[in-house]
């Protein structure tokens, strides 16, 4: 028995703001970056050097654009996706060849997306459909965009590494961004999520990203516990070398993905924006900085309680004053747009 039958009509969310489902780490950077002043006019430029024109031409000649008459079922999710989520401009779709089980999305002023054939040989389609939902959701809030940026940023910043100390610079720099993409990731299945309205697909589709079609060789009780292990970890060593293999990670591995949106959907959050509780993209000007910020740190603290993981104990304090040092950086930045700040 699924949570959320995937047959019944699903509740669509006009207005809808990325910030209302993007995690608190995703959407603090988003907030503050999207009030810096001049920064969208020098973000549209510095998206120019990678020639978007030139890269859909070469999936229009490369792969199968979906439509009516092309893949008309995943179309049809597209189309789907947008219209729940509100989104204005249904994105092109591409179906690649490529026995790879990725998705992605891509472009600036008219972003896409592709999806790999082993994508479709894994899923079913509610499974699909959350996917769908999830590279919707990145274009929602701009994910291609700043990415695109950030790699570009790290390309320069990279030449600067002969000077002294500054691969340890660019190194903490990737660090960060890591972090930022892999938040951008969480936030991106809870817009799947909302897209689909189907838990158990959401949850089988990580499963099956870890461990393959053989979905009745695998439990979902066995799963979550396998990511309550995960979390708890053996002693500090374990948790340093989770932290190391993560360091080159784009993605949060299945195991936490999979609790992650399990949390999310049974956390309260979930059911108040199907309530049609949710921030609207006409509050989106009003957001603060500061406050966004605080959340963020708020969301780590709450996961630090909540982990087993004994290494996080030992860092709290430091990524406690990080915290609070990015808010500092990030006040200053914007106090010249957004005037005096209050107490």
């Amino acid at each position: 028995m699924t949570e959320n039958t995937p047959d019944r009509a699903r509740t669509r969310f006009p207005g809808i703001s990325s910030r209302a489902y993007e995690h608190p780490a995703d959407r603090s950077a988003l907030v503050a970056l999207r009030s810096l002043s001049g920064f969208d006019v020098v973000l549209r430029k510095m998206s120019g050097l990678i020639n978007e024109r030139s890269l859909r031409l070469m999936f229009l000649g490369g792969t199968v654009r979906v439509g009516e008459d092309q893949f008309r079922h995943i179309h049809d999710m597209v189309r789907d996706a947008c219209y729940i989520l509100d989104m204005p401009e249904v994105p092109e779709l591409f179906v690649r060849q490529d026995p790879t089980p990725n998705a992605m999305a891509l472009g600036s002023d008219h972003p896409f997306i592709v999806v790999n054939t082993g994508l479709l040989d894994l899923l079913d389609d509610e499974e699909l459909r959350f996917v769908i939902g999830h590279e919707v959701g990145h274009i929602l809030s701009g994910h291609a965009v700043y990415q695109t940026m950030m790699q570009i940023l790290l390309q320069l910043g990279s030449r600067l590494a002969w000077l002294p100390l500054g691969n340890v610079g660019i190194a903490a720099i990737i660090i960060g961004l890591r972090e930022w993409f892999r938040k951008a990731e969480l936030s991106s299945d809870r817009a799947g999520l909302l897209a689909g309205q189907d838990v158990d697909a959401a949850k089988r589709a990580n499963m099956k990203l870890a461990g393959g079609v053989r979905l009745g060789e695998m439990s979902a009780e066995a799963f979550r516990q396998q990511a309550r292990e995960y979390d708890a970890a053996g002693d500090v060593r374990d948790g340093i070398l989770k932290f190391l293999n993560l360091l080159g990670q784009s993605h949060p591995f299945a195991v936490i993905r999979f609790a992650e949106i399990d949390r999310w959907a049974h956390g309260g959050e979930y059911e108040r924006i199907l309530a049609g509780d949710y921030t609207r993209r006409d509050e989106d000007d009003s957001a603060s900085v500061r406050e966004e910020i605080k959340d963020a740190a708020r969301s780590y603290r709450e996961s630090w309680e909540r982990t087993a993981d004994p290494f996080v104990g030992k860092v709290r304090d430091v990524a406690d004053a990080a915290a609070g040092a990015a808010g500092g950086l990030f006040d200053r930045l914007t106090r010249r747009d957004n005037g005096p700040t209050s107490q």
